[in-house]
């Protein structure tokens, strides 16, 4: 308010410059995102550029608004131009080098306080604030207003589109910050803070985070999800989307290239297309010939390949069977579709409403109540249980499932042959379905985040952060992470996890698939697959082997594979193998000894 523009370094935060700008309060100010100038904004009606190369010298002046001029923008996409908001009702388009404007959009019946340009590349939207209460979507390739949102009682001062995701933020002098949708224009959510009057609303690039300033102080927000949209296939194919864009990176062209735990893989991504809807999820079909995105209420089924549309409807969730031309849909909360070779083939009301839908062996339905499995084929009812799933993890072969919910995972068995045979008996079946259809293997008390299964051991990251593995009743750490991270899938012949986090970055880590194909030999009591497999595995990691069969009972085995001599010792002594437990201390001792030997050398 006292006309002066401040230069501050914001290293220091040392003023390096100051110099009186206009003649009247100043507005704004807009820097530009590559040449060393700024625009201001003043009460004086004046819009200023200023070249801080040239000693902050006046470089142009902008004149033809009638009042207060209270907010100016750079266009993202062609940086020459810029827009302005002002009290006389009209928003002005104008090109450096220029002293009249290129045009000007009238339709406010009040003051405008505020405009932003949409960021993204498929359409030439400026959306402004007014004092009428409304917000304007504008095209100004066209000069037209495409829409109008209703919905403050008051001022409206600030407008975003964000960056990231497909919504429009706008705040006013009634305190509430809006969520709209940019596609549909859907009102998503209204946020109340009871902070007093919105002043200013600021997208961070790159994050879900939305900066909010008002009277009494500011905040900062996360909308949307974390999880990135992202999936990856068998042969390491990963499909990604940034915005409405979709990408595909391959794992194969790395070829022998040495890759650290932890660290970034560079891979270089090829662009697919756009895609119709904004992407919320992605996934590959089992056999990883399809890829089918969701968001806005709609999914479409891709070839992985091209990204050709093969099927496309409404739904609000998507899953695949573990037989890829199997999927079902869900709309509203209480109808499940079920779809066969991109054919509806049956629809039905689950009798306990449908407020999720889970895929693999069979078609997992949430309600309120608990989780029912169907049959995919003729959709009648297998189980029913009063658990409330999150995630359901099915393992290859569809003999063991994972279900995880808020507070902890639970490992279970799937029964076929129970299965088969109560169906065949054309018994009445009970209202909750087959008792015995499953058998619970264990529970653990950790959330899980993602998850899946390699042979009989579950991979999965949990709350904390930490990469495990579940298998037999024993949890094998693998690494802490740094930061949250989603599994994308397990390569064999890479003996390596993938993961992936928000900003789309892959990260792996070694896995031994010789070490989960012996413990996987070992929990189905197969012991000559397990002893076939035991000399791929390396020295180093038979100890954690024999621990492994010794927490299963296994002590034999576990005496024959363990390198630790003190683990040996213990595991003779238990099995009452006294003369091994004999020659074992005389190693340890004629050991000690030649130690003692050595570190008295060693000294002389």
């Amino acid at each position: 308010d006292d006309m002066q523009i401040r230069v501050f370094n914001y290293n220091t935060l040392d003023r390096i410059y100051m110099f009186e700008a206009h003649c009247d309060y100043i507005r704004c100010v807009a820097v530009h995102p590559t040449q060393p100038f700024i625009l201001t904004s003043s009460d004086d009606m004046l819009i200023k550029l200023w070249d801080w190369d040239r000693k902050w010298m006046c470089f142009q002046v902008f004149e033809g608004h009638t009042h207060y001029v209270m907010q100016i923008v750079f266009n993202p996409k062609d940086n020459n131009q810029f827009a302005s908001a002002s009290l006389d009702r009209t928003i002005k388009v104008w090109q450096l080098g220029s002293k009249t404007p290129n045009f000007t959009l009238e339709g406010h019946e009040k003051g405008v306080n505020c405009i932003d340009y949409y960021n993204g590349g498929d359409k030439p939207y400026l959306i402004s604030g007014a004092d009428d209460q409304l917000v304007k979507i504008w095209d100004y390739q066209n000069k037209t207003c495409v829409q109008t949102l209703e919905g403050h009682v008051q001022n409206v001062t600030c407008v975003c589109f964000h960056p990231e995701l497909p919504v429009i933020l706008t705040g006013s002098e009634d305190g509430t910050v809006r969520v709209w949708h940019s596609n549909t224009y859907r009102l998503e959510n209204t946020l109340h803070y009871g902070m007093e009057r919105v002043w200013c609303i600021s997208g961070q690039p790159g994050s879900n985070n939305v900066a909010l300033g008002y009277d009494e102080g500011s905040i900062i927000i996360k909308l949307g999800q974390e999880e990135p949209a992202m999936s990856m296939d068998s042969g390491g194919k990963i499909m990604l989307a940034r915005h409405s864009e979709v990408q595909q990176a391959n794992l194969k062209v790395l070829g022998e290239t040495e890759i650290q735990d932890g660290e970034k893989i560079p891979l270089g991504v090829k662009d697919m297309g756009s895609c119709e809807i904004y992407p919320q999820t992605i996934q590959h079909s089992p056999n990883g010939r399809f890829v089918v995105v969701c968001g806005d209420g709609e999914y479409i089924i891709y070839t992985a390949m091209v990204l050709r549309n093969k099927s496309f409807g409404s739904a609000q969730e998507f899953v695949w069977a573990h037989d890829s031309s199997q999927y079902a849909t869900r709309e509203g909360n209480s109808v499940v579709k079920i779809f066969k070779n991109f054919k509806e083939k049956k629809t039905f009301k689950p009798d306990f409403g449908a407020d999720g839908i889970f895929g693999g062996f069979l078609l997992g339905v949430n309600s309120n109540t608990g989780l029912a499995f169907y049959d995919w084929e003729s959709s009648h009812l297998i189980r029913r249980v009063e658990i409330l799933p999150k995630h359901i993890f099915w393992s290859d072969f569809g003999e063991l499932l994972c279900i995880a919910t808020e507070e902890s995972f639970f490992v279970l068995r799937y029964l076929t042959e129970r299965v088969s045979a109560a169906q065949e008996s054309k018994e009445m079946l009970p209202e909750d379905g087959i008792e015995d259809a499953f058998e619970v293997l264990g529970e653990v008390q950790e959330v899980v985040k993602t998850g899946l299964w390699v042979g009989d051991c579950f991979i999965y990251n949990n709350s904390i952060n930490r990469l495990n593995y579940y298998v037999g009743g024993e949890i094998i750490t693998i690494a802490h992470l740094d930061r949250t991270m989603y599994l994308l899938g397990y390569i064999p012949k890479n003996n390596r996890l993938y993961l992936g986090d928000k900003e789309l970055n892959i990260t792996s880590y070694s896995l031994l698939l010789s070490v989960l194909e012996y413990e996987t030999a070992v929990m189905r009591k197969d012991f000559n697959t397990a002893d076939s497999v035991l000399p791929t595995i390396p020295m180093e990691q038979r100890a954690r082997v024999a621990h492994f069969l010794e927490k299963q009972g296994f002590r034999q085995q576990a005496l024959a594979v363990s390198t630790d001599p003190e683990h040996k010792f213990e595991l003779a002594l238990q099995l009452g193998e006294l003369r091994t437990a004999h020659e074992l201390a005389l190693e340890a001792t004629v050991r000690k000894s030649f130690m003692l030997v050595f570190a008295v050398c060693n000294v002389s």
